[in-house]
């Protein structure tokens, strides 16, 4: 069981890195001046989950379930 836990663990690392990473990558959510006009509603507002942006932020909401899921993992007690 001790080298699952340091697989896991070395693991933990891996993911909080690229986390780290991939969160600094992402734009900022303020919408600035482009609500205002309505420029929100442009073509590159509708199709922004098939962007890299988009593309980055559902490999966020996957990798950080996958972060949780190794921290419970890791803190159970009988492991």
């Amino acid at each position: 069981m001790a080298v699952l836990r340091t697989v896991l663990t070395i693991l933990f690392i891996i993911m909080s890195i690229v986390l780290s990473a991939i969160v600094l990558m992402q734009e900022g959510k303020t919408a600035g001046l482009g609500a205002i006009s309505g420029a929100a509603e442009s073509y590159w507002g509708k199709n922004k989950g098939r962007s890299m942006e988009g593309a980055l932020v559902k490999i966020t909401r996957w990798l950080t379930v996958a972060f949780i899921v190794v921290a419970i993992v890791l803190n159970l007690k009988r492991f």
